[in-house]
């Protein structure tokens, strides 16, 4: 079964009124955005168009409106079931309406405030110690809250006999001040 087919079958049942109301008011939509599924339909409704002619007529029997317009409004003023029903839901979706929208606001407010909370600064410090002008020697980062110092090394190549010490200097110090002998004995190097 291709596109067409499907098309033509659901033109066959609109024209034949065997779609209840949701799926014909959507075709009906469809219909008027589809030339293909709009044609089809009206295809249909000349095909059935003489069945109209071979049946005759019949009219309601006399005063049947106007008995259904007194059902009704006795329906609506004695409180019936059915009115009573609709109520209840009606009451039930609004309620359920606004629990729904309270919840998507109050989302909407926490998810808006957690956005301008200022995130806190990252207290690491890395730096990188230069080999040459083009190849780092070491990685070092620092974990400011921790109190630690990483020390990687990237091209540094450890001689025998002979260890990588790490110093500081600044101008507030004085003289540099050694911050330790950096370990060869694994991957990561850790001074304190």
């Amino acid at each position: 079964m291709n596109e067409l087919d499907d098309i033509d079958g659901l033109a066959a049942e609109y024209a034949l009124g065997t779609l209840n109301s949701n799926e014909r008011a959507s075709v009906a939509a469809r219909r008027q955005r589809e030339p293909a599924l709009n044609a089809s339909i009206a295809a249909w409704n000349s095909r059935l168009a003489p069945l109209t002619d071979v049946i005759p007529p019949v009219a309601p029997p006399p005063g049947t409106f106007a008995k259904i317009e007194a059902r009704l409004r006795s329906a609506v003023s004695s409180g019936a079931p059915i009115v009573a029903d609709l109520t209840r839901r009606l009451k039930r979706w609004r309620a359920t309406a606004l629990v729904a929208s309270t919840l998507a606001a109050s989302l909407l407010i926490a998810f808006g405030a957690a956005q301008l909370v200022p995130k806190p600064k990252s207290k690491n410090l890395f730096a990188v110690l230069q080999k040459d002008a083009q190849s780092p020697a070491f990685l070092v980062s620092v974990n400011v809250d921790d109190r630690v110092m990483t020390v990687r090394p990237v091209s540094a190549k450890h001689e025998v006999g002979k260890s990588f010490e790490l110093w500081i200097i600044h101008d507030s110090l004085g003289q540099p001040k050694s911050l330790g002998v950096i370990d060869d004995s694994a991957d990561r190097k850790s001074v304190v």
